[in-house]
């Protein structure tokens, strides 16, 4: 491209057989004592612990495991009761079959004996599985009548197949509950049962299905067979393949939330899906952000039923596809964030099943208490730059770190790299600004070692890091172009931003050309960033690259070249096609320049990508006489007509009215181009 240059780039199963022989019970004791370590506990047979639990025996639920309600606050499982390590079926009945709460640690593969059998377990009990050595083979759990506070995690039940794929005789589940409340499994693989993997019947309610891999069988996930309309049930973030039908079926339910589910049918195998998402009887389902790859029937309802969707992906899937009726708001219940389903194969395959080590929850993670760490110019902080601060936040922190910036200017270069997420860089003074970052480099900026920096090598601020936030400061690149004409590249970015969950508030970038570049850590993952009650300043391409990036209830001010003349765009988005590129909204568009001199945008097609779809939406936002009547141009060979440029409701002088070469939404379609649709279940908050 003439003004810009790219960004840099990041760098089948075999056929299924119905039949198998269960594996060989045993772990070798080096990984038996490898995963003891990782858990804190020590290996062998019915181990007592002695000192504190480990630190996710504090986990609890998210979803509808986590509402108050039938007399329990929560579900936090065997919490505050003794941890002992099991390795037979006998440890694990006594255990969880006992009336005062355990959390049970599965160590090793126990085959259950007689086949098909279905430990009772009762209240207040955590049953985890020891790194991924933990097995039940053959036989599975059963929560009876008002059993409640229960948690199964990390946990392989599997092979308890009698070879009769359509079992009518063998009610051989991997967990059924007949009457249970407050239940949470999280993080297992359930597979190869005689019956179904997961059976919630009989009222049963206040159930959270999270992060499992569900495979290898007929029937997946049933839940009700009631006349009452009781059970509430969330269902997120499992990966359900190769398997036929109930997945899940959902029968009375009074409220289902599933959403970031992938449902796989492998194409070429024995088996064939003949159904996905059901919702029966009564049942208010609502269903977001999940993806359905290969398969049939995808969404289907009946006829008293409610499913409201939103959001998921249908990638090779035939037959009904369904939905109608109300539902209900799941966050009237409960807080939840959802990822883009186009995300999710990536995400699960890394995120579902059992953990080598289980980490914090997220709820964990948030209710840390955040570390603040001071900078200041005069030495009265902990730091006198920036970067040495960042240096200092321990890599993979899990909370909240707070970089409280003293006003002053700091001359310097910052990297948040992508080890370190939850970073605030939170200027202190009294206005924005007070505190200043500031640097001079720009794309054919010489480097000490050879080359040039290029354009996102240039940029003042780089962020990296997931959850990352600014406010209250001003982020500048200040290249003088007029002093450096005879220099190669002239894009001078002063913020870049390559991370999800990026949260800037209340803060000024400022620059020239390229001054605010909004990318993601590779072209297929999603980065997200929300900047809200700030400034940006530029000229050319100013607010550019490919994420899904919303401005809102900001200011957008248009700055003269170099040389006093008036000429520029706003965006040049480089979108990844399926996905959102730049929202500005309830913003205003104003500077100091000539009329008729601005473009809103044009497609950045990086390297010359056919493949990408930019985007830019301006909606419910002020435009200065500075804006073209055109508001839309080409670039780089690339037509913006073959992209995705738009307006909507847009005031002021340099508003106009829809054209062939000014598109306008309507009013149906701006209901989809939401700030909220962008930010696709992130909430920001300051933190």
């Amino acid at each position: 491209m003439s003004e810009l240059s790219s960004p840099p780039r990041q760098p089948r199963r075999a056929r299924h057989r119905r039949s198998r022989t269960a594996l060989a019970a045993g772990t070798p004791l080096a990984l038996a004592a490898a995963c003891a370590l990782a858990y804190g506990l020590a290996p062998g047979t019915e181990t007592r612990a002695s000192a504190a639990a480990p630190s996710w025996a504090s986990d609890t639920a998210d979803g509808f495991a986590s509402v108050n309600s039938l007399g329990q606050n929560g579900t936090y499982g065997g919490r505050g009761g003794e941890t002992v390590t099991v390795k037979t079926q006998a440890e694990l009945e006594k255990y969880a079959t006992a009336t005062e709460p355990y959390v049970i640690v599965v160590a090793g593969t126990i085959s259950m004996n007689p086949v098909g059998k279905e430990i009772k377990v009762r209240s207040d009990k955590t049953i985890v599985g020891q790194g991924i050595s933990g097995h039940i083979v053959g036989g599975g759990f059963f929560l009876g009548q008002g059993v409640h506070n229960v948690i199964i995690r990390n946990l392989t039940v599997r092979d308890a197949y009698q070879g009769v794929w359509n079992d009518k005789e063998h009610d051989f589940d991997a967990i059924q509950m007949d009457g249970a409340h407050h239940v949470w499994i999280d993080h297992n693989d359930l597979r190869h049962m005689a019956d179904g993997l997961i059976d919630v019947r009989k009222d049963s309610t206040n159930v959270t299905v999270s992060w499992n891999r569900l495979s290898d069988n007929n029937k997946t996930f049933g839940i009700g067979w009631t006349e009452n309309v009781r059970t509430d049930i969330t269902i997120h973030h499992n990966w359900i393949r190769e398997t036929e039908q109930r997945n899940p079926s959902t029968d009375n339910a009074a409220h289902a939330h599933l959403y970031n589910n992938w449902l796989e049918d492998v194409p070429g195998t024995g088996i064939s899906s003949s159904y996905g998402n059901y919702s029966r009887g009564a049942t208010k389902m609502v269903l977001e952000n999940s993806y359905f790859q290969g398969v049939k029937n995808p969404v289907i309802k009946d006829s008293g039923a409610a499913i409201v969707q939103r959001g998921s992906v249908f990638s090779g899937t035939s037959g009904r596809n369904e939905s109608g009726g109300t539902a209900f708001d799941p966050k009237a219940f409960y807080p939840y964030t959802l990822d883009q389903a186009a995300d999710l194969p990536s995400v699960l395959k890394s995120g579902a099943g059992p953990r080598a080590t289980l980490g914090t929850t997220a709820a964990t993670t948030k209710a840390a208490a955040a570390t603040t760490l001071t900078v200041a110019k005069d030495g009265t902080g902990q730091y006198t730059t920036v970067q040495a601060a960042v240096n200092a936040v321990p890599a993979n922190n899990p909370s909240r770190v707070v970089i409280a910036v003293k006003p002053g200017t700091y001359r310097e270069l910052v990297k948040v790299p992508a080890d370190k997420p939850h970073v605030t860089l939170q200027g202190t003074g009294g206005s924005r600004k007070d505190t200043t970052i500031v640097y001079n480099n720009a794309s054919g900026t010489p480097k000490p070692g050879g080359g040039t920096y290029g354009t996102s090598g240039s940029a003042t601020v780089a962020v990296e890091a997931d959850d990352f936030q600014a406010r209250n400061l001003t982020i500048s690149n200040d290249f003088d172009e007029k002093a450096n004409q005879g220099l190669s590249g002239h894009q001078a970015v002063a913020l870049r931003t390559a991370a999800d969950k990026v949260f800037l508030d209340g803060i000024i970038v400022s620059g020239d050309q390229d001054t605010l570049l909004l990318d993601t850590a590779a072209k297929d993952r999603l980065g997200r960033v929300y900047m809200s009650n700030s400034y940006v300043i530029g000229n050319v391409d100013f607010i550019f690259g490919r994420a899904t990036a919303v401005v809102d209830r900001s200011v957008i001010t248009l700055k003269k070249r170099w040389d006093g003349t008036s000429a520029g765009y706003v965006t040049a988005p480089s979108t990844a096609a399926n996905r959102k590129g730049i929202l500005i909204a309830n913003s205003t568009v104003n500077g100091d320049v000539a009329a008729g001199s601005f473009h809103l945008g044009r497609p950045w097609h990086a390297g010359g990508d056919a493949s990408l779809d930019p985007q830019t939406t301006v909606r419910d936002t002020a435009l200065s006489a500075a804006i073209k009547s055109a508001p839309w141009t080409d670039m780089s060979g690339f037509s913006w007509k073959d992209d995705r440029f738009a307006e909507y409701r847009n005031t002021g002088a340099g508003a106009g009215p829809a054209s062939t070469n000014r598109p306008h939404l309507t009013d149906a379609q701006a209901a989809g181009q939401e700030v909220a649709d962008w930010l696709a279940g992130w909430t920001p908050s300051a933190s």
